[in-house]
């Protein structure tokens, strides 16, 4: 058996909308909960005595997969990800695991594109925080932000030492995603919010290969940082009611984050990410305080002008203006 956790009135909103959804399930069968996960083919054999608990978050959000699995015994686990896929298994909690032959210690995650099937081991009481990103997706990404070439890296093996720090860092990234999920119900209806967390979570994985990946050739570009600074300016006030992202910018500019970095550094000051989060707050605080706007909460603001996490954005807009969203909001009345 499973059960569907109910996520309040917005559940079925989920469920509608085809690029996104979240659910929450418990089961007390191993293979049931293998059947759990969306996409996998798997086959879960109970090692260790007693009834068996499982539970899995799972949210699915256009092209990428995110979850969190606990399984309360000792299982071998045969697996099959989702075609033309990459996984990442981040071990969280619950002593060693073994993908094939290869440990997984604390300082490790465990790596797979699509293919054959493979094995793991995990312990008693068990938890692993897992993302399926499509590889093509992938790949393109790593072109587009750090002109780099990744099919190299993703063909090394089966495991990858990232370090403890990335480790807990990434772990927590991917809990607080989990988390503000079920809690901001409108990041799931809203292209922008959707956009602005999956560009978050491919920076995020394309950081683990930093010390494996090598130069993608690309054209040679001479480039002038105030031209192309005073570009993207141009470019982002033409747009100014689009959520516009850093990998928008590389895609647009055909250059890479870290020519960007070093463009906004000479020019403004400041990184392109805080320059571009200033201009989304100016647009949020616009729609706030506007009584024609078709947005009437806070939540469904945020998420339209691309903010995914509800409190980082009330403490970021208060840090420029001086006052939360809300009493921007409460103003539209007076």
């Amino acid at each position: 058996m499973y059960q569907d956790v109910s996520l309040g009135q917005s559940s079925e909103r989920f469920t509608r909308n085809e690029d996104c959804c979240l659910s929450v399930r418990v089961a007390q069968d191993p293979d049931e909960h293998a059947r759990n996960l969306t996409g996998w083919k798997q086959q879960y054999d109970q090692l260790s005595r007693g009834q068996f608990l499982g539970s899995l978050t799972e949210l699915r959000l256009d092209k990428t997969q995110i979850f969190k699995e606990t399984t309360s015994h000792t299982i071998r686990q045969s697996c099959v990800i989702p075609k033309n896929s990459v996984w990442f298994g981040i071990p969280k909690s619950g002593g060693d695991s073994f993908i094939g032959r290869n440990r997984i210690t604390d300082d490790m995650i465990a790596l797979r594109p699509d293919g054959d099937e493979f094995k793991l081991l995990t312990p008693d009481s068990f938890e692993i925080l897992g993302v399926v990103v499509e590889k093509d997706v992938l790949v393109r990404y790593a072109r587009e932000m750090e002109q780099v070439e990744l099919d190299p890296a993703l063909a090394q093996g089966e495991v990858l030492r990232i370090g403890i720090k990335y480790k807990d860092d990434l772990c927590r990234f991917m809990l607080q995603v989990l988390a503000e999920s079920q809690r901001n119900t409108a990041l799931h209806l809203h292209a922008a919010s959707r956009n602005a967390l999956r560009d978050a979570l491919l920076t995020r994985l394309l950081g683990l290969f930093s010390q494996q990946v090598k130069p993608y050739s690309m054209p040679t570009l001479n480039i002038n940082h105030y031209r192309v600074v005073a570009g993207i300016r141009d470019y982002i006030i033409a747009n100014r009611d689009h959520a516009i992202t850093v990998p928008d910018l590389c895609r647009q500019f055909c250059v890479s984050r870290r020519t960007l970095q070093y463009c906004f550094q000479e020019v403004l000051g400041m990184p392109p990410a805080a320059y571009l989060r200033t201009i989304r707050l100016n647009g949020a605080r616009r729609d706030l305080r506007n009584t024609a706007s078709c947005h009437a909460t806070v939540q469904d603001i945020a998420a339209a002008w691309g903010f995914w996490h509800l409190s980082q954005f009330a403490s970021d807009y208060k840090d420029l203006f001086g006052e939360l969203p809300s009493a921007s909001l409460r103003a539209r009345s007076l």
